[in-house]
């Protein structure tokens, strides 16, 4: 059957309820009014009387929407909407009798009074009856659940558990120091009255906001006595699982959401890598921010097809980025207030593989992009880099900073080019968080490269945005680092996924990948300067001789094998040590 049938035979069925209710109510205001002795000539006028006065009734319940509704989510503001609408209906009754009276003789006009009270009871109880059937028939596919914290989404959680609209029926209420028994019917329990409790939810649902630290110490603490943990959500939605993002989550308190706005608002943006986990995440806050125009470049045409599907306003280029007279075109044609630089290869063991092809689209790619930048007068540009450009021990990380230091030695003429790098973000293509997740839910093994291996992790909406922050304070040639918080080990990342999916599932230490290192780090040694963002540093600049920097860059662009590449690498990275195997 299909949706539009079924909303017909539902307001079918309500108006059929109606017609013999008011039937029955009117019938009954007439006995009432006579104390059940009628006389026999007002019965020749009753049904004259009805015919009108459900005409006005049903108008004013179709006006009112009283046909329009889930049964199930029948509340006292539906109940608001009846008694308006019998107010509506009965007014204009008795105002056609005020005007018409004669016509409708022999008529008593106090049973009007009385049926409207009697309708009102009768109509009403019909929505409430067939609202607790249905609640009835779903009781059995209720889970339990008990809701954390006292806000006002916990009033709104249990009215939507109690009316069936949710799947879960509230055990509990638990808050640290609890100052009443109960809400809206369920039990209120302190933390350590629960802990104590026999109750068992089946969910355990979180109704306030809570920081990453304080929901990761909530879970450690409930997790023995439920089975699932959700987060309440402000519509009328299923509770959302808690997902490690949950967990691992930095909000930086400094974010500067209305300097990057007025940053943002009316310019024209070009993003390279727009396809992107990073650069599809900086089109759509360029897009939230108010940006005039959008240019998304990007060499797969598959996903700049999906961006251009999310985002049918953007302008959607494909190209590759070491093509230079194209991405000089590019940019020549749409002369971007900004260009964010994010296109490159970012997959360590791949590039360690294909160092010629890392070579070509990280270093060749970005040089084509600022040249293109500085040639054409554009007033800003931001190099996406990476955590991995520090110390580097792979051909990627090695590449991003041999980027950094172009950024920093190049003459940018009028062009505020400025570079930000960061960690890995979370829900990026490649995250290591997908793969575990998947592992775990077919049953493990979960893969490990080793027991110590660590990473810092943010939100990549939070880096983002901190990355278009870091361009409102940007003078020229800074490398800009986001404060990445404490790094994570990736050991206790897996256990507590595991944890949060309820599946206890076998970890294998798989060893080191080529060129990855246990520890990422964001700042070499004493290499941090403050601004007046505490989510934001800066590096002391690197300066090199301008020409024997390029003359190095195009051996490495000529090199043919890995060893020359690798040597030539060592020389512009002083600080590079490779580590082929792990």
């Amino acid at each position: 059957m299909s949706m539009r049938a079924t909303k017909r035979s539902r307001a079918l069925f309500f108006f059929l309820g109606d017609f013999f209710l008011s039937l029955l109510s009117l019938f009954l205001a007439y006995e009432l009014r006579f104390n059940f002795s009628v006389p026999q000539e007002y019965w020749s006028g009753f049904f004259k009387i009805f015919a009108f006065l459900f005409s006005f009734k049903a108008l004013a319940l179709y006006f009112f929407k009283q046909y329009h509704f889930t049964w199930r989510y029948y509340s006292l503001h539906e109940f608001k909407k009846l008694f308006l609408a019998h107010l509506v209906a009965y007014g204009a009754m008795a105002l056609l009798l005020a005007l018409f009276y004669p016509y409708f003789l022999p008529f008593p006009r106090s049973a009007l009074v009385i049926d409207l009270f009697l309708s009102l009871l009768l109509l009403s109880g019909f929505r409430i009856a067939k609202r607790l059937y249905l609640e009835s028939l779903q009781r059995p596919l209720f889970k339990t659940a008990a809701i954390y914290g006292i806000t006002p989404q916990t009033k709104h959680l249990i009215d939507s558990f109690q009316s069936g609209a949710l799947e879960y029926k509230p055990q509990v209420v638990i808050e640290k120091d609890p100052t009443s028994d109960y809400i809206g019917g369920v039990k209120v329990m302190s933390e350590e009255e629960f802990l104590q409790s026999s109750l068992q939810p089946h969910a355990f649902i979180i109704a306030k906001e809570l920081e990453a630290k304080e929901l990761d110490n909530v879970i450690e603490r409930f997790k023995h006595k439920t089975q699932e943990f959700r987060i309440a959500t402000l519509t009328k939605e299923e509770p959302k699982p808690v997902e490690i993002e949950d967990l691992l989550a930095r909000k930086p308190k400094d974010l500067d959401l209305e300097a990057i706005e007025r940053f943002i608002k009316n310019k024209k943006v070009l993003i390279t890598g727009a396809g992107g986990s990073i650069g599809s995440e900086l089109v759509r806050q360029c897009e939230a921010f108010g940006a005039q125009k959008i240019v998304a470049v990007e060499m797969s045409e598959y996903n700049l097809y999906q961006l251009s599907e999310n985002h049918p306003n953007i302008v959607p280029i494909l190209c590759d980025v070491s093509q230079k007279e194209e991405i000089d075109e590019i940019v020549s044609l749409h002369k971007p207030d900004l260009i964010i630089h994010a296109a490159a290869y970012k997959h360590v063991p791949l590039c360690e593989l294909n160092p010629k092809a890392a070579i070509k689209n990280n270093i060749l790619g970005t040089i084509n992009t600022i040249d293109a930048a500085i040639d054409h007068h554009i007033p800003h540009f931001i190099l996406i880099s990476t955590d991995k450009a520090v110390n580097p021990t792979n051909i990627m990380g090695a590449t991003k900073r041999v980027c950094e230091l172009y950024a920093q030695n190049i003459d940018t003429k009028k062009t505020i080019l400025s570079a930000v790098r960061f960690g890995n973000v979370l829900g990026s293509s490649g995250s290591v968080i997908p793969k575990f997740r998947s592992q775990i839910l077919s049953g493990g093994p979960v893969t490990v490269t080793h027991p110590q291996i660590t990473r810092y992790f943010m939100l990549i909406s939070e880096a983002c945005q901190l990355v278009l922050q870091s361009a409102t304070i940007a003078k020229g040639k800074e490398i800009f680092i986001l404060d990445m918080g404490e790094p994570v080990k990736i050991l206790d990342l897996a256990k507590k996924m595991m944890r949060l999916y309820n599946k206890e599932v076998p970890i294998e230490f798989i060893g080191l990948r080529p060129g990855e290192k246990l520890y990422e780090e964001l700042l070499l040694e004493g290499a941090e300067e403050k601004t007046r963002y505490n989510s934001i540093f800066i590096a002391k600049p690197t300066t090199l001789d301008r020409q024997d920097l390029h003359r190095w860059i195009q051996e490495l662009l000529k090199a043919k094998s890995k060893e020359r590449i690798l040597t030539i690498l060592r020389h512009l990275v002083p600080e590079f040590r490779h580590k082929p195997h792990g």
